[in-house]
Order: structure tokens, then sequence, then C-alpha cells
């Protein structure tokens, strides 16, 4: 069963120092979401709205557990993957 397209993404702050890993299929209104601060929990408490690193798939399962392995791994690998795709640590938001 393939479903439609499906992203994971990484949040940080304006600082760069908070990291926040997700999954959704429809990236542009979950960021939104993010940045109106009608998401609760950690990304609403830490001021995390900066989208700085996200991946496509063509089906959700793949999307979910590609976000299980981003999670387990550490903030090293994450930071790498964010240098790797956006060395600036620039804003994509708008470039979605």
């Amino acid at each position: 069963m393939q479903d439609r397209q499906s992203f994971i993404y990484i949040l940080t702050n304006k600082y760069n120092n908070v990291l926040y890993t997700g999954v959704t299929s429809d990236l542009r209104k979950r960021i939104w979401e993010h940045r109106e601060k009608l998401v609760g929990g950690f990304t609403k408490r830490y001021n995390v709205t900066k989208l700085v690193y996200y991946e496509v798939f063509a089906d959700i399962r793949d999307a979910i557990a590609r976000e299980k392995q981003i999670k387990a791994g550490s903030r090293q690998k994450k930071l790498d993957l964010i240098v790797g795709m956006n060395p600036e640590w620039r804003d994509l938001y708008d470039e979605l």
C-alpha cells in the first residue's frame, strides 16, 4: 500500500541549540503549526520553529521508520545530517 508523500523533519530554535525531529504527511502545514504555536509540548516550550532539515518518502511507514532511526541516533548524527543538507542552517520553510 502506497500513501501520499510523507516527511521527516528537524526543527531548531533561533540559537540552533535545540533539536526536534518529527514526521508528517503535510510538511508545510505542520511547520506552520509549530511556528504558530498550535502544537503544544516541546516545540512550543522551547520556541522550536526553524526548519533546518527534511527528507521525503513515498510511504508513511518508511518515514516513521526513519524518524525512529534519527531519534535513536546521537545529537552529532543529527548535526551531521543538517550540515550535510543545510550547512548555513537556513530556515528552509520558505523554500517548500
